[in-house]
């Protein structure tokens, strides 16, 4: 097994990724809680999120257990998970490793270990999305209708309805693949399955493999909105508050990102294009990957909408909001391409495919990230953070990435695959290794950049200039109270006007309206 251990171990990067990414969005989400309450809800005499506490730490601490659980295995022995991160060997092979019939059903390999850590987080982020959603129905302030909620808020509130309804899907898949691993039943397991290496003809298969493929795209794809609709809420937040305007299309945008989310459940199979499915089925999913372009579409042109004309100011928020709408045009252009049936045969599982999910969800999500961090660091706690560092931190990763990640559709239009240890060994592909060599001395320098970020966001915690309440001159409720905001938020119970957005008004001398302010006359939707 050494011998593949780059191998698993490149696989199970893959995997950590994934699986880990709704953690730090879910937990990333949590640091904001105290942002979604002073945006959405309703604060007086609440101690927690919403009346689900318990559910509340849970959906904390189970992404804590299912990390323990994930790299166990690799810690004590039981070995890596010998499958890439679809579970894809999984379907074929069994290794079952018991020690005694006691403990037959428990993880006593690292594949076990796997499945029980994912079906941990998922548990878990279904309890952090029903804490959202109650949250948000329950506890908005008086006067915060739906319409008046931010992008932000909203993005959460789409995200959390996703994860709802497709996590238990790859739940039961899950477990499913446990009992055959384990119990050697056959849901997926063909005739002539394996176990440790041998056939086993005396025993029944008649499994689909396919219905795993199925049941696992059909959470998968939906999970690729989970971790890029935050970020795209939170993006529209900063864009608006430093475009310093309102949001172009505020409504469309709320139902771009619910379009998104509904088309997100049936698009599932073109990552089967080569599953051998009937040419009819195909072409009915290609049409609906096409059709989910038309609401990324509309969020991309309102977001240069907003920025058109705008009296921007290129703090590092907005450098990084900005950064997020380019990378995410650039992946979403590459996407394109694999809505064709044909053309995906070609490139599948090539490094294109490498390049254009990264430019969607660690170029589009990382800088989202990023310009939400620095947008509500002031809010959370009471200090600025260092522009200079942040400005240094943003253009070194803006280089780093794109010299990481562009050149991979090069190598994939060439047929360089994706899983391969050491391409030197490979004729077809030895003329691109200075390229692959490249990739990675730019992917080092990348995680060296982050370093910066993390000095910054510890010393401006220490060092960083005092906030006031409002140092960006937005709208929204979290700028009405102190930085950071003392035990209940607020003095007393805000009542909301106006929307989210009120930037350039003629109505106030200030080019920005709070949603608390009110003026004679009827208010704003």
């Amino acid at each position: 097994m050494l011998h593949m251990a780059p191998v698993y171990l490149a696989e199970s990067a893959s995997s950590t990724q994934l699986e880990l990414w709704w953690i730090r969005v879910q937990n990333g989400a949590t640091w904001f809680a105290d942002i979604l309450r002073l945006t959405g809800t309703n604060p007086a005499g609440e101690k927690t999120m919403s009346s689900w506490p318990d559910r509340a730490m849970f959906s904390v601490f189970g992404g804590l257990f299912m990390l323990f659980l994930y790299l166990c295995a690799y810690q004590i022995r039981l070995g890596f998970r010998p499958l890439n991160w679809i579970l894809g060997i999984a379907l074929s092979a069994v290794t079952a490793v018991y020690a005694g019939k006691l403990f037959q059903f428990l993880c006593f390999d690292g594949q076990s270990c796997w499945f029980f850590a994912v079906f941990l987080i998922g548990f878990s982020s279904i309890m952090g999305a029903v804490n959202y959603l109650t949250t948000i129905v329950k506890m908005r302030a008086p006067g915060l209708t739906f319409f008046r909620m931010p992008l932000s808020v909203w993005s959460l509130f789409i995200t959390s309805l996703i994860v709802l309804l497709a996590t238990p899907v790859l739940a039961a898949s899950l477990f499913i693949n446990l009992l055959d691993h384990h119990r050697f039943t056959t849901f997926f397991l063909p005739f002539n399955w394996t176990v440790s290496g041998q056939i086993q003809p005396d025993v029944a298969g008649g499994g689909y493999p396919i219905l795993h493929q199925h049941l696992f795209w059909f959470y998968s794809h939906p999970a690729v909105y989970i971790m890029i609709l935050p970020a795209m809420g939170m993006v529209s937040d900063v864009i608006a508050v430093f475009a310093r305007k309102p949001i172009f299309g505020y409504k469309p945008m709320v139902y771009a990102m619910g379009g998104i989310a509904f088309l997100g459940f049936i698009v599932w199979a073109h990552h089967m294009f080569q599953s051998g499915m009937q040419p009819t089925l195909a072409t009915a999913f290609a049409v609906s990957t096409m059709l989910i372009a038309v609401p990324s579409a509309i969020k991309t042109f309102n977001w240069l909408g907003t920025l058109w004309k705008g009296n921007i100011r290129f703090k590092t928020p907005m450098l990084h909001a900005v950064t997020f709408v380019a990378m995410f045009v650039i992946g979403g252009l590459s996407g394109i391409f694999m809505a064709s049936t044909a053309v995906d045969i070609v490139i599948h599982d090539t490094y294109f495919i490498v390049a254009h999910i990264h430019y969607v969800l660690f170029g589009g999500s990382l800088f989202g990230i990023f310009a939400a961090i620095t947008f509500w660091y002031p809010k959370m706690f009471g200090r600025m953070m260092n522009e200079t560092l942040g400005k240094l931190h943003w253009v070194l990763s803006f280089i780093f990435f794109n010299c990481t990640f562009f050149p991979m559709h090069m190598l994939g239009m060439r047929g360089m695959a994706r899983r391969v240890y050491d391409y030197s060994n490979y004729s077809s592909f030895a003329d691109l290794v200075p390229m692959n060599q490249f990739i990675t001395y730019a992917a080092l320098g990348m995680g060296a950049t982050q370093i910066i970020f993390a000095l910054n966001f510890v010393g401006s915690w220490i060092f960083g200039k005092k906030a006031g309440r409002n140092p960006w001159e937005a709208t929204t409720l979290e700028w009405e109270t102190a930085s950071p905001p003392p035990h209940g938020n607020f003095e007393k119970t805000p009542v909301v006007y106006h929307g989210p957005y009120e930037y350039s008004s003629p109505l106030v001398e200030e080019d920005w309206l709070a949603q608390t302010r009110k003026l004679p006359g009827p208010t704003t939707v």
